[in-house]
């Protein structure tokens, strides 16, 4: 349904902003007036998913952090669901990341900046008595790298900016955005690649193998020259090719079967933009071959 991304300093009060997000949406989910979808509302932040603050003392953790906290994202996205993240989110990729995952899937996204002065955020982590403090080295480098949100970017918009003096978040804005907002269709860059299964190279280099060598047999033993020849290359599998009037050889097969590996072999191993479920089966993979031998043969 959405993703509504928090974002802000360390210790800018993030995680109050999105518990008034939730409380909202939740209310106007139980009004007798609302007539959408029935949703449920999920909170994803660090301690819901265990991350330590220290996990932020070094890269390496962070990027294992940044991983969980992803991971947890795409688990969660739906039609039926309001994800609200309420993390840092402080490195704009980051947020363009999430923005992909939730425009494959067809939801609306929001991000709400908490905004509050660096200062601020440096004395209400030094009085936090929750555990949840950051260390103050740890605080002052997350304050010089953080990259603000900006509305004029597509994965940041719409953008709601919350001061640390609001009481309250813009609840109507943000309901519109994820009720009303426009669902931006996912780009080249976040459909889904169609993979092939793990035989496919398999299958590919055999199947086009068998057709060359049948196709020479039946010459051969047919002693025809051109017109449409059956080719039996299993008691299962038959094809059917339409032949010049003279003899083909097996150096001239053996190169358009090279030819045609080639060019399938790259949307094996790094998967084909084509819609739909891509057949790679031994019947599928002869009958593409025969289309190619007959479009590349020379007359």
């Amino acid at each position: 349904m959405a993703l509504i991304t928090v974002s802000g300093y360390p210790s800018s009060g993030k995680s109050q902003r999105a518990a008034q997000i939730k409380q909202h949406i939740e209310a106007r989910l139980e009004d007798p007036s609302y007539v959408g979808p029935s949703l449920s509302v999920v909170v994803l932040d660090d301690g819901t998913l265990n991350i330590d603050r220290s996990s932020y003392n070094d890269s390496r953790s962070e990027k294992t952090a940044r991983g969980t906290l992803f991971t947890a994202v795409q688990r969660n996205l739906a039609q039926n669901k309001v994800v609200i993240v309420d993390s840092l989110n402080y490195i704009k990729g980051f947020r363009y990341q999430m923005c992909c995952a939730a425009r494959e899937l067809k939801v609306r996204v929001c991000t709400v900046y908490v905004l509050a002065m660096p200062d601020l955020c440096k004395q209400w982590n030094s009085e936090r008595t929750d555990g949840k403090a950051y260390a103050p080295e740890t605080l002052a480098n997350l304050l010089q790298r953080y990259e603000e949100p900006s509305s004029m970017v597509r994965w940041d918009s719409p953008l709601f900016t919350v001061s640390w003096t609001d009481e309250d978040v813009p609840a109507d804005g943000i309901w519109r955005a994820i009720t009303e907002g426009i669902m931006k269709p996912p780009n080249t860059g976040t459909q889904t690649v169609a993979k092939a299964p793990t035989d496919a190279l398999r299958t590919l280099e055999h199947t086009t193998a068998s057709v060359v060598s049948a196709l020479v047999s039946e010459q051969v033993n047919s002693g025809s020259l051109g017109g449409i020849t059956p080719v039996t290359l299993s008691p299962t599998l038959q094809v059917r090719i339409t032949l010049p009037p003279r003899n083909v050889t097996l150096s001239e097969l053996q190169r358009l079967k090279r030819q045609f590996v080639t060019l399938h072999k790259k949307a094996i191993t790094l998967g084909t933009t084509e819609k739909g479920a891509v057949d790679w089966s031994e019947q599928s993979v002869a009958d593409k071959f025969v289309v190619y031998l007959e479009e590349n043969i020379k007359p």
